[in-house]
């Protein structure tokens, strides 16, 4: 098994004898990772087990610092003055102070990873304090084990909104939800959409008139209907014609409801390093839950109208945490950076007692969404979750997957059971060329992304 060089040769600067393993690992033999963080102060290396959340702002509050991720340019030159793709937890390789957490040491074994052709280098313990040096070691980070993120239980959600309501902003807590949050009613177009959707006499006249009632939305569905996405065969000259012609009366009335939700929170100035923004998001979970819900066959197929509309608020939650913890917010973003290995809700758990799945399934739940779109939001990262509506949940999760397998970054990456196509009564082989149709069409995205963000 080759070593990459650079790693190589720090163990022999050292004399310690190590070669890379491939094979099984015992589960007591943590594996390490290396957060490189930086303030006006200078640069450190932080070194803690994989499976622990670091939580940034205590570690920053011991140092009395106001350390964040390194700039993706930091990081480059650190990579390319190692020759190395991934900079691995061994301290010797930038030369940097290193802070150590604490739990790094009770164990006899240590795993590096990659030590080359993504084999781990296993040292034992007194091989790894060689490398590391001189450190300053600290207790900072939480197992991933003991954060109980509440998957199961929607009756649990309220209390801990309110819990967490009253531990960051002292708030009172009132009789409703939209008031306790400070967050603005139901906007008025979203309403008569909804009162349109459980209209069975509803006509496309009725949907035209809603959205040319709100000029920027209808300018914004022509732009939609003119893009090349949807390639339309002449010019979009009306709501009237987008929606004839080339949207459909279902796409138009999610969409419509999807840029009206999104309207009513401001998008935060602050966001995580990397970030893929959130119309961005919005459109790829949007086009990758229409697309799913199309395939499927059966009596458990969605309506695909809904399937969009959740994957086009799936992350709505951002926002409404934004907004009810905006002193908090900040170190949220921090604390995703140097996190990305992780779930968010793992993180938001451990900072704010509440995920933004939580806060925005309650606040959709209060603004009379319909259920499909309440399950889909709450449930998009439990693939256990059974229940009413678990698929427009699982179209959720399987379509962050299959566009995180394609390089989109919207999370970390999960192996897909093979039994969830079985479930979905989805076609593995289809479901890979339908995305990577998709993915093809990133620029085609990102325009109408961009059409989204600017109304």
């Amino acid at each position: 098994m080759e070593m990459a060089g650079a790693i190589r040769k720090l163990l022999e600067a050292s004399t310690i004898n190590a070669h890379p393993e491939t094979s099984a690992m015992p589960a007591e033999v943590p594996i390490l990772r290396m957060v490189l963080l930086g303030d006006n102060q200078g640069h450190i290396q932080v070194i803690c087990r994989r499976d622990d959340l670091l939580d940034l702002a205590d570690l920053n509050q011991q140092l009395e610092r106001d350390l964040h991720l390194v700039s993706q340019a930091d990081y480059a030159r650190v990579r390319q003055q190692t020759g190395l793709h991934d900079i691995p937890a061994l301290p010797g390789l930038t030369g940097w102070p290193t802070v150590l957490d604490t739990r790094v040491g009770k164990t006899d074994r240590v795993a590096i990873e990659p030590a080359g052709d993504n084999a781990r280098l296993v040292l034992a313990q007194e091989d790894f304090r060689t490398l590391a040096g001189q450190v300053d070691e600290r207790s900072f980070c939480v197992p991933l084990a003991d954060i109980q993120v509440n998957l199961e239980s929607p009756e649990k959600d309220r209390e801990q909104v309110f819990t967490a309501i009253q531990r960051f902003t002292g708030l009172r807590i009132r009789q409703r939800l939209e008031d306790t949050l400070e967050l603005p009613p139901l906007p008025e177009t979203a309403q008569r959409i909804i009162h349109l959707r459980v209209n069975p006499n509803a006509v496309m006249g009725d949907l035209v008139d809603i959205v040319e009632s709100d000029p920027s939305l209808a300018a914004q569905v022509v732009s939609w209907a003119s893009s090349s996405f949807y390639a339309a065969a002449g010019q979009v000259r009306s709501v009237h014609d987008a929606v004839s012609r080339v949207l459909g009366f279902d796409l138009v009335m999610n969409l419509a409801m999807g840029l009206s939700l999104g309207r009513a929170l401001k998008q935060p100035e602050d966001h995580p390093r990397g970030f893929v923004g959130y119309w961005q998001q919005a459109i790829w979970q949007a086009q990758a839950s229409g697309a799913l819900a199309s395939m499927m066959r059966g009596s458990q197929r969605p309506a695909f109208g809904l399937a969009y509309l959740s994957g086009l608020l799936h992350n709505f939650g951002y926002l409404v945490l934004a907004q009810v913890f905006p002193p908090h917010f900040r170190l949220a973003c921090r604390n995703w950076e140097v996190n990305g290995h992780v779930d968010s809700s793992l993180v938001e758990h451990h900072l704010l007692g509440v995920t933004r799945e939580q806060l925005a399934a309650e606040l959709m739940s209060n603004w009379g969404m319909p259920d499909e779109v309440i399950v889909a939001l709450r449930h998009q990262k439990n693939l256990d979750y059974r229940g009413p509506n678990e698929t427009y949940a699982h179209l959720l999760w399987l379509g962050r997957q299959l566009l995180n397998e394609r390089g989109l970054g919207i999370g970390p990456r999960e192996t897909i059971p093979d039994g969830l196509y079985t479930h979905l009564g989805l076609a593995p082989a289809a479901v890979e060329d339908r995305f990577d149709d998709l993915v093809a069409s990133k620029d085609s995205v990102v325009a109408m992304a961009g059409m989204m963000s600017n109304g």
